[in-house]
């Protein structure tokens, strides 16, 4: 920094109401690191706003001083674009405040809450919205990229539930996209993964969920997993909006319920989530039970928010990760087979495959309804490489790369931004298929500058 340029940032920070910490403060190294252990950048500066006013004042500042801006809510994206190096981080996770209106059924929701703060809130009243599966997942950035999770057969994307969005733009105003309020930004930003603005305020239509459900686990070997995924593929094609499994072939975590022989031995295991009645739940996935010899199960009414968080375990921070994805429309022969063959060379312990059902509720929006566009997905496959030391680095990413590649012709069309690794930008006009060319006609009208381009980047003409 040169003095003027500190003197510049000093002036910013008595202005600001949050923190702002410089490299060797005291809070920096705390507030740089995200969920994906494997990025490890350094801004300039980080601004640790506490208000829509901060956020202002920090786009503002970063504007015009030219410098490269990120936006952290979670912190949570795979890529790590919540950080930048030698930039402005404009940190909003100390925005977490949620307001639950019982009677309307909406929430309103600060940028730096966690799928667990919003549960939490809207749970107490058995109300949810469609978010993930990972409760200590940013609520921000899961619903700028589209958003899916256990409720989305049922209600939709996170997207389709969003009623509008208060956000600071790249010229430092504050403004609210709704469908009557710039339509026109309140489609891109739903699944334009935050290259339009900033937002400082979600409003969600929430649902009458729980607040217990049936969910749990059935865990197979891998021995049977033929059998086990091509029924699940069958399966999973007629089955009822209220019911959601998905697929995951891994090593088996120590799982109280299963045998301790079985404890890291490859597996194939369906979770299973049950939006509606749990008798009528119980009837309907009692085939899943002959799709092969169980080592155990784990299946129950439980509390939704207790579900949300299942999986906590496997995804907890500092390790590092690597994902690659692909959508399918259908889970033909040769997709099971290539699932079979890498998932039955793991490189890692905490490497997995996960195959997420959709359709329903989500396949009946319009594709070109909003900036997410991919409605003919009905199943999302994640590549999931997962290790704890840079010695694995080569290892895991070429088997996550190689297992892309041999998917590949199976896929459909469109990919799900938020499963887009850093080194994957050639795919974004790709993963936005057809709605790609109005997305570049928004982000010339609201960031003609591309301020906002730590991200899945769209540029402006």
């Amino acid at each position: 920094m040169t003095r003027l340029q500190q003197g510049k940032i000093d002036t910013f920070r008595g202005r600001f109401g949050g923190a702002v910490f410089e490299p060797g403060d005291a809070g920096y190294d705390g507030a740089r690191q995200i969920w994906n252990a494997m990025i490890d950048r350094k801004p300039a500066l980080i601004a640790q706003c506490q208000s829509p006013e901060d956020v202002v004042a920090a786009v503002n500042f970063g504007r015009d001083q030219a410098m490269l801006v990120s936006v952290k809510g979670g912190g949570h994206n795979i890529a790590g674009n919540a950080v930048c190096d030698d930039g402005l981080m404009i940190d909003l996770s100390q925005m977490k405040d949620v307001e639950i209106d019982v009677a309307k059924q909406r929430a309103f929701v600060g940028p730096g809450c966690t799928l667990a703060d919003f549960d939490a809130a809207a749970q107490m009243h058995g109300l949810a919205t469609p978010l993930g599966i990972n409760s200590t997942t940013g609520v921000a950035g899961l619903t700028l990229g589209g958003g899916f999770g256990w409720l989305s057969r049922k209600y939709g994307m996170t997207v389709d539930n969003l009623i509008s969005a208060d956000m600071v733009t790249a010229d430092g105003h504050q403004t609210r996209a709704s469908a009557t309020e710039n339509p026109d930004l309140f489609w891109g930003t739903r699944g334009g993964g935050g290259n339009f603005g900033i937002v400082t305020r979600f409003e969600f239509q929430l649902h009458h969920v729980g607040p217990e459900l049936l969910s749990g686990l059935i865990v197979f070997p891998f021995a049977q997993a033929r059998s086990v995924v091509t029924r699940f593929a069958r399966f999973t094609e007629t089955m009822p909006d209220e019911l959601n499994i998905w697929l995951v072939i891994r090593h088996a975590p120590p799982l109280p319920f299963l045998p301790e022989s079985v404890h890291g031995e490859p597996i194939v295991a369906l979770a299973i989530c049950y939006a509606g009645d749990p008798e009528e739940g119980e009837q309907l996935i009692a085939p899943l039970r002959s799709f092969g010899d169980a080592h155990g199960e784990h299946v129950g009414v439980q509390p939704y928010a207790d579900w949300q968080q299942a999986f906590d375990p496997l995804l907890a921070d500092g390790a590092r990760n690597y994902w690659k994805s692909h959508n399918f429309v259908t889970l033909t022969d040769d997709v099971v087979r290539v699932a079979l063959e890498y998932g039955g060379k793991l490189p890692s312990p905490h490497c997995e495959i996960f195959i997420a059902s959709l359709g329903g509720q989500t396949g009946r929006v319009p594709h070109d309804a909003m900036a997410y566009s991919s409605r003919d997905a009905n199943y999302v496959m994640n590549v999931h490489g997962r290790w704890e030391t840079p010695g694995e680095d080569e290892h895991c990413r070429q088997w996550a790369r190689a297992f892309f590649e041999a998917a590949r012709p199976y896929a459909s069309g469109g990919a799900y931004i938020n499963f887009l690794s850093h080194d994957e930008t050639d795919r974004v006009e790709f993963a936005y298929g057809a709605a790609y060319p109005r997305l570049v006609e928004v982000k010339q009208k609201y960031d003609p500058e591309n301020l906002f381009r730590v991200n899945q980047n769209i540029r402006p003409r």
